[in-house]
């Protein structure tokens, strides 16, 4: 069988395993379709949560990023996973006190504020719409790959299998999807891991063989990888990053964006009381452990495998010949992720560091004139068995690994955007009285736009797929979180102060990043280039998220201050939530 067809049978059975859990779990009411009917089992929504968090940036580009840039891209791995304790610790079990459907649910309430309200929901919107445009990037590059067609027509296959199971079950097929879809990606994930830790250092848990040994040379595997990349001018992979500053406000974005993204926040209003939100968040970094504490061993071994496919006789002897390239290599530069330019007209493939001026003048005496082989990180992972010279299925797990990973979290994203616009702005704002029937028709519609948008977005996305997801982080850090925590945690912030503290938080960290990225992301609107002696203070555009949250904690203290208290209930209700026993169902008053 070839491995088209391996691949085909993994992706399509996943499909269908989707489909009919989404027939099984359809959503009948809203309740069903925002909260799953509010009865989740901590054990499920744990693993629910953990695939909705581990999306195509966690799967796909997280240990693509780490190949590349070693202990510099820590950051996304630090960031990450404290910002999921952050949201345990601070907001998941106070949120669920509150016992409302979505954020802006909570942000209008708690601030008594239609105002407060339609500024959350175009903070949900953008953060999420932002992310999801990573997740069906990433959806497009694994269909592009492994089932052979266009990044278009990926992106339109990934978006009818999400409308299918999303707009009909709604949260409750969403979860039970998603629990499928953690299966799969784990499974996927992890048994390539185990196989490439095998064959380069002996022992097959990926998390050991990290610090074990090379075979081959008998030195330990990060020492081997420092030797051979150095060798090619790059960095060593474990060198201390110059920049701590960006490192810092990166890792701390990462982190306020996760507690803020709503996507997220919504699963624990799935459970039944507050102690099972708090079980479901231990289960769930429990189960997005499995993953993390193996992308650094997946990432380090994916660039010895592609260092070592360029040099099969060491970085000291020349490159292979370009014609004599493996069939993986022949693959991805189909999808056009990886790319080769002969620039000597050697035929050899020379891969190295042309930006070190020292190495590049060494090897420009040697006839090269410049690095020859482009790769996107996006492609180590799902490369990494094909480099390896795993088995055929490994491979089609893969394909239905990041796939299902792209799905789950592009699921969630939009459910967020779709209650947010069905629930916030249509049933709280606009038609009070719509019915139930009436406002689960417009949720079904509301998602059904957001997946079309999303598709669109995603056939011209502006970045790799963790970059942008970094970028959503941030508006969610500065708009999202901070009125979250002022919410529980202060009685003294009004509706006045938050609204303020909202805007001024989320535009300063848009106007930052669309000064650098482009406005709106659109190519070529950048209004200065994107590198460190352009930006403000030294602050990257990927961390200016703490900075744009602490501009909105000052401004709604400030404000807050200068004008009258909230009312007694508002009071009362925040002193209630800062005690999270006996909360019962997700409510709608």
């Amino acid at each position: 069988m070839s491995q088209f067809w391996i691949n085909l049978f993994f992706v399509g059975a996943s499909f269908m395993l989707y489909f009919g859990i989404a027939i099984w779990a359809r959503a009948g009411s809203t309740d069903e379709f925002y909260v799953a009917g509010g009865g989740i089992h901590p054990v499920v929504n744990g693993m629910a949560t953990g695939a909705d968090w581990m999306s195509a940036a966690s799967f796909i580009s997280m240990a693509g990023m780490l190949a590349m840039g070693g202990y510099a891209a820590s950051a996304y791995l630090m960031g990450w996973t404290g910002g999921f304790v952050l949201l345990a610790m601070l907001l998941a079990p106070y949120l669920r006190k509150f016992g409302k459907f979505t954020v802006p649910d909570f942000v209008g309430d708690r601030f008594y504020s239609k105002t407060a309200r339609l500024i959350a929901v175009v903070c949900l919107i953008l953060a999420s719409t932002t992310y999801v445009i990573g997740q069906m990037t990433g959806a497009g590059v694994a269909f592009a790959r492994f089932l052979e067609v266009s990044n278009t027509l990926g992106l339109i296959i990934a978006a009818v299998v999400v409308l299918f199971y999303a707009v009909l079950g709604g949260m409750k097929g969403i979860t039970y999807t998603q629990v499928a879809q953690y299966v799969v990606l784990m499974i996927a994930y992890i048994i390539p891991a185990i196989f490439i830790s095998f064959n380069i250092t002996g022992n097959p848990i990926p998390q050991l063989g990290l610090f074990g040994t090379d075979t081959e040379s008998g030195m330990t595997m990060l020492a081997k990888l420092d030797q051979v990349i150095t060798d090619l001018g790059f960095a060593a992979y474990t060198a201390d990053v110059p920049d701590k500053l960006n490192m810092f406000l990166l890792a701390l974005s990462l982190m306020i964006g996760t507690a803020g993204l709503p996507h997220v926040i919504i699963r624990f209003f799935t459970v039944t009381k507050v102690s099972e939100a708090r079980s479901s968040a231990g289960w769930a970094l429990v189960f997005i452990a499995l993953l993390y504490t193996a992308a650094p061993a997946v990432g380090t071994m994916s660039r010895m495998n592609l260092v070592e496919t360029v040099y099969p006789q060491g970085t000291q002897s020349a490159p292979i010949d370009y014609e004599a390239r493996p069939e993986w290599m022949k693959n991805w530069e189909a999808t056009g992720l990886l790319k080769f330019e002969d620039k000597n007209g050697d035929g050899k493939i020379q891969y190295y560091n042309d930006k070190n001026a020292e190495f590049a003048a060494a090897a420009e005496a040697k006839g090269w004139q410049g690095n020859e082989l482009t790769v996107n990180n996006d492609i180590m992972v799902l490369a990494n068995p094909e480099i390896a010279n795993l088995p055929g299925w490994v491979i089609g797990l893969i394909a239905a690994g990041g796939i299902a990973a792209a799905l789950s979290t592009a699921a969630g994203l939009l459910l967020a955007i779709s209650s947010a616009i069905s629930h916030d702005l249509i049933k709280k704002t606009l038609k009070p009285d719509i019915s139930d029937k009436g406002e689960l028709m417009a949720a079904r519609v509301s998602m059904t736009v957001a997946i079309a948008v999303a598709t669109y977005l995603g056939i011209n996305p502006p970045g790799f797929a963790a970059q942008v997801v970094a970028l959503a982080f941030g508006i969610a850090g500065s708009s999202l979180f901070p009125a979250l925590m002022m919410g529980i945690f202060s009685k003294r912030i009004n509706s006045t102060g938050a609204i303020a503290g909202m805007v001024v938080g989320l535009s300063a960290t848009c106007i930052y990043i669309f000064l650098y990225m482009g406005w709106f992301f659109i190519p070529g609107t950048a209004t200065f280039e994107n590198t460190a002696e352009n930006w403000i203070m030294g602050v990257s555009p990927l961390g200016f998220g703490p900075i744009g949250a602490a501009l909105n904690f000052i401004t709604a203290f400030v404000v807050s201050s200068m004008t009258a208290p909230p009312p007694k209930e508002i009071q009362d209700l925040v002193e209630s939530v800062r005690y999270p026993k006996g909360a019962g169902a997700a409510i709608d008053h």
